[in-house]
């Protein structure tokens, strides 16, 4: 069985708990969502008529385990895309990772309850719920009964796209329905240059802190820029 791979690469996590940490992404084709700021749409902007071999190529496990072992890194994070979108194929890389010591690490919409058995192998779920300013109904994009096992699984954070003041509202609302423990929450201003970043950066520290939820930066946007593969 053959996942469809957009991009293989070693950089360092930019986001999150783990900000800092050198890791090897393995990012997925295909995403159920079509958020108007994402910064990585060469993952769902063609796929009603996707080409093997342009848009995304086709690895085995095999595949991708051989290609990783070029890096120095036992850090992998799976991303799209949407990974769960994939979770009958993507087990079985996930045990051969978890076999071979890898810590794992999965970056999803929290749109698609994953299956205990993917559970089991992942080291942590790093959640994105998208807001209004994605710009994709709401009906798609919130999902209560998927968001609420999440906020049951003690491996998990919360990240938030943040563009404005009143995406806070939103936030605290998604936070108190789904009973969501404020340690897991993270905000991060939404953008794809460093003057954007860093501007927004300013007040949404503050309101962190007035909430008492998490800050993150995009720590690869403010090194690289939006680069591909950084």
């Amino acid at each position: 069985m053959k996942i469809p791979i957009s991009e293989i690469f070693f950089s360092i996590q930019g986001e999150g708990v783990n900000i800092g940490k050198p890791s090897i992404f393995i990012r997925l084709y295909y995403c159920n969502l079509k958020c108007i700021w994402c910064d990585s749409k060469y993952t769902w902007e063609n796929q009603d008529k996707a080409k093997e071999g342009i848009d995304y190529i086709l690895m085995d496990v095999n595949d991708i385990l051989n290609y990783i072992n070029r890096f120095n890194c036992n850090h992998v994070v799976i991303t799209g895309g949407e990974p769960l979108l994939h979770q009958d194929i993507l087990k079985y890389l996930l045990k051969e990772l978890k076999n071979k010591g890898f810590y794992i690490e999965i970056e999803t919409n929290g749109t698609i309850k994953p299956k205990e058995e993917i559970i089991e192998l992942v080291d942590l779920f790093n959640i994105s719920p998208k807001l209004s300013n994605s710009k994709v109904d709401y009906k798609l994009r919130i999902r209560d009964e998927v968001l609420k096992l999440f906020s049951k699984i003690n491996n998990s954070i919360f990240k938030f796209v943040i563009c404005d003041v009143n995406d806070l509202n939103e936030v605290d609302e998604l936070v108190k329905k789904m009973d969501i423990k404020k340690e897991k929450v993270y905000l991060m201003p939404e953008g794809t240059d460093e003057k954007t970043i860093k501007e927004r950066s300013i007040w949404l520290i503050e309101e962190s802190k007035k909430r008492n939820y998490n800050f993150t930066t995009r720590l690869h946007i403010l090194m690289f820029g939006n680069q591909r593969g950084k």
